[in-house]
């Protein structure tokens, strides 16, 4: 039997039994026998998730064949797609139908259902997550049953499913809110790390999508300007997009990585280079081509949301905190920001927020840097983002989510034999 890996390689697992269901039906019918033999069923996505919460346990589903966009209603600006279907080719669909999403993230390869389950967000407008974008979904439950939640219909599903951590139930479609295709003017340049914490807040004000990355052991940082324009696009030529995407920001960055491996006493001065190699440039495309960028180096990320006053006093205190450390650290650190959402275990539940990512390559034991990080941030009132690295239990993760016993609540309804559980689900949920 095939096992099933994520795509960092630091969560693994056997399923027992492994089925692709080409419909609805036959997901009912797959959660329908597994509950008569007490087997525990999961859905898995594309496995860009860091944590083990897609990790099958006895019956893993594959959404291979529930793909594609299913529905669109031009005059309600909403499209439908199944569950499996990759941002990436949802994208790319609906940019040939003349409409987008508001916003997403910078990766495009997971799918729509693992994406909104773990919480995947973009920065800034005014729905960074592409949670806050589903206006409707369908599920299959623990006994079995096939429902639709939008804002008629159980409507208090929807409300958490949104980001469900796939312990709801199986979503099979999801309904996005969308609007006419737009382009986004990108202007990115240097600015110094006192310049990005003293006009955090304006910068987010000023700018439709803003963020930004430090580069620790150095001042400086990436700030990155991403607004809506009405001429016409003026992309990046293949030449500066291979130049800046393919190879800078992948091949040479991954050889630095290597460089600091091999020799860590390198890593801040290697880091002092790739911060002095930071030049502007500006170019406009298809909302989503901006949003998005490759990923060739392999990495482990932790990340957390914290209330948006604190954002910037979490940063300065992890500088302080790296600058006196033996920590030397390769990866950039990624700062953006969300407006609030009414989504029960949403990171930007109930506060606007702002999202602190730690990332290290694949190669490096990540513990030590994440767990002092993580001490820092906790004590700032943070939210871990729930497909990556932390270490937070249900007993401390409950005080900082104000719905979180309608989302127990919720969950002890729709699946009481715990059919969707698995050990990450028992971790940060109970």
């Amino acid at each position: 039997m095939s096992g099933w890996s994520n795509w960092s390689g630091l969560a693994s697992a056997t399923p027992s039994q492994i089925l692709t269901p080409r419909d609805p039906a036959e997901v009912v019918d797959a959660v329908t026998a597994a509950a008569e033999t007490g087997g525990r069923v999961k859905m898995v996505g594309t496995g860009h998730s860091f944590t083990a919460i897609a990790a099958p346990a006895e019956v893993m589903l594959r959404p291979d064949r529930l793909v594609g966009i299913t529905s669109v209603d031009r005059e309600a600006l909403t499209v439908t797609a199944l569950a499996g279907t990759r941002l990436e080719d949802f994208n790319a669909t609906l940019e040939g139908l003349g409409l987008s999403l508001h916003n997403m993230g910078d990766i495009a390869e997971q799918t729509l259902a693992g994406a909104i389950s773990t919480g995947t967000h973009g920065t800034g407008g005014v729905a960074a997550s592409l949670s806050a974008q589903v206006v409707g979904l369908e599920l299959v439950t623990g006994d079995g049953r096939l429902l639709r939640a939008d804002a008629t219909e159980n409507p208090e599903i929807l409300a958490a499913a949104r980001v469900g951590l796939g312990a709801l139930g199986v979503i099979t479609s999801l309904t996005f809110a969308v609007e006419p295709l737009f382009t986004l003017e990108a202007h990115e340049g240097p600015i110094s790390f006192e310049e990005l914490t003293a006009d955090f807040a304006e910068l987010a004000q000023a700018n439709h999508h803003f963020e930004a990355y430090w580069f620790p052991h150095t001042d400086r940082c990436l700030a990155k300007r991403n607004n809506r324009t009405l001429d016409p696009p003026q992309p990046l030529s293949r030449v500066r997009h291979w130049v800046d995407d393919e190879f800078l920001s992948n091949t040479a960055f991954g050889w630095i990585n290597r460089i600091g491996d091999a020799r860590p006493a390198l890593v801040p001065r290697l880091a002092q280079l790739s911060a002095r190699a930071l030049s502007e440039r500006t170019y406009s495309d298809a909302a989503w081509r901006v949003f998005t960028s490759p990923r060739r180096v392999r990495f482990r990320e932790m990340e957390y949301a914290v209330p948006f006053d604190a954002g910037m006093p979490a940063l300065r205190e992890v500088k302080r905190m790296l600058d006196d450390s033996t920590e030397l650290i390769s990866f950039p650190v990624e700062i953006r920001h969300a407006p609030a959402d009414d989504i029960a275990l949403s990171t930007a539940s109930m506060r606007d927020s702002v999202y602190l990512a730690f990332h290290v390559n694949a190669r490096t034991d990540h513990t030590s840097y994440f767990s002092a990080v993580e001490t820092v941030l906790k004590a700032h009132g943070g939210r871990p983002h729930w497909g990556k690295l932390h270490t937070r239990t249900a007993a401390d993760l409950a005080p900082v989510y104000p719905h979180w016993q309608e989302f127990i609540a919720l969950r002890d309804r729709l699946d009481p034999e715990r059919f969707f559980e698995n050990d990450y689900l028992r971790q940060v949920l109970g």
